[in-house]
């Protein structure tokens, strides 16, 4: 595919950067823009190389959502059309049914996805972010669900994702005033860390990143994401307890744990399988 609004790299670290990549426009979501971030995102879920990937915006902006063109045709339409097209790539399809949905599915995916806003975010962009794994910002970064405020309800699922991070009370206001706010004044369980500039946001990530794509098991990373997911739409303490017992069992059998073990013992860095050097 040819990448107009976004664009990716991946480094020797095994750290995938997708950019919104609009700047004339704000990165500006659009269908187009939407359908190569999807297709992004299944060539890394499809790559052994890439453990971690961080999605954030070119420039000063992470993206201000929906693109005041489509907009405009949504009023001339008089109904919602996401500019998919039949062709769209599905990443993440296939491992839970309640994740064959927008944004959803990046929480299907074997690795984490972790958003870096750098700049202003806001409605379809600001679900983006709330889909992802992790959240880190720059303390300028301004942020709004901006729905309310054109004459629209809560967007791609925010009404479901958004006060499970931070409370009832703090989602209401909101969703229902449709303020804007700074990243540094954002509601707690929004963001993991919030950083002074962009400069400093992007090298604190890109670090935390490198991390978790060097020094922790793979399988591991996907089982705990499975796990995490899971149980968060899960009732049920017992099963979540006796299906963890299950998995360590399991894992105790394998080349990543025997590594692990013998790295902590040896007080060395672990060399999980094919992970980049």
């Amino acid at each position: 595919m040819e990448l107009r609004n976004t664009r990716y790299e991946i480094d020797d670290f095994g750290v995938a950067t997708v950019w919104l990549h609009r700047p004339e426009r704000a990165n500006a979501w659009t269908g187009h823009l939407h359908r190569e971030y999807r297709w992004i995102f299944a060539q890394l879920e499809n790559d052994p190389r890439v453990r971690a990937a961080i999605a954030t915006g070119t420039g000063n902006h992470f993206s201000v959502g929906a693109d005041t063109g489509a907009l405009d045709v949504g009023v001339k339409r008089g109904y919602y059309d996401p500019g998919l097209g039949d062709d769209t790539a599905n990443p993440g399809y296939g491992v839970r049914p309640d994740f064959d949905h927008d944004l959803a599915w990046q929480w299907a995916l074997r690795f984490p996805v972790i958003a870096a806003v750098n700049g202003g975010c806001a409605g379809v962009s600001f679900a983006l972010a709330c889909f992802c794994d992790m959240r880190f910002a720059a303390a300028d970064a301004k942020l709004t669900t901006a729905a309310p405020k054109l004459g629209l309800p809560a967007e791609y699922g925010l009404s479901w994702v958004l006060p499970r991070l931070v409370g009832v009370t703090a989602a209401a206001d909101l969703l229902i005033s449709g303020r804007t706010f700074r990243a540094a004044d954002a509601p707690s369980g929004l963001f993991n860390e919030v950083y002074p500039t962009r400069e400093e946001l992007m090298e604190k990530v890109t670090d935390y990143a490198r991390g978790i794509a060097t020094t922790v098991g793979p399988d591991a990373v996907r089982q705990t994401k499975e796990q995490l997911y899971r149980d968060l739409l899960s009732f049920d303490v017992g099963e979540s307890i006796e299906d963890s017992k299950r998995r360590i069992n399991d894992a105790m059998a394998t080349d990543e744990y025997r590594e692990g073990v013998a790295a902590f013992a040896e007080r060395r860095p672990p060399r999980f399988g094919d992970r980049p050097v």
